[in-house]
């Protein structure tokens, strides 16, 4: 298969693969169904408990004002605290609510029991092979970071 076929395929199949694991997590949600970049900005927090919003627009590659809305946003729905920088009056920091590390927590279970239970309908072949493409698709996951940060 050609360089920039196989390109658009493996770009089409990662697409379609994240959009339906979405789609099913949000049609399994009860009450509000959260965006996105709700989870993704949820997950960064929890990884980097007291990230700062421009810190976290950076690192997700959306603006800051965008950032800063889904922020405030989150803060009313009782998912984030946000807290002054003591080094920075006007700088804020960003914590989890024990709300929202519930979410995330119930999230990842779903999300997991959900691709295992597609991935064990696959043969074993197409199992082992999912299996072994995972390093390679995190070190492809890195270098779109990579390119993204670069100026």
């Amino acid at each position: 298969m050609e360089p920039l076929r196989y390109a658009e395929e493996l770009a089409d199949a990662l697409g379609a693969l994240q959009r339906s694991i979405r789609r099913r997590l949000r049609a399994g949600t009860t009450g509000t169904r959260p965006r996105g970049a709700e989870i993704e900005l949820l997950r960064l927090v929890e990884s980097r408990p007291g990230v700062g919003v421009s810190e976290a627009a950076k690192e997700l590659h959306l603006a800051g004002n965008s950032v800063s809305t889904l922020v405030n946003q989150l803060v009313r729905d009782g998912q984030l605290i946000r807290e002054t920088d003591p080094a920075d009056r006007r700088a804020a920091r960003l914590r989890l609510t024990e709300a929202a590390g519930a979410r995330l927590k119930d999230w990842r279970h779903r999300r997991a029991a959900l691709v295992r239970r597609q991935v064990d309908r696959l043969d074993p072949a197409d199992q082992d092979a999912l299996r072994a493409a995972i390093p390679a698709l995190r070190r492809l996951a890195e270098n779109l970071r990579e390119e993204a940060d670069r100026p």
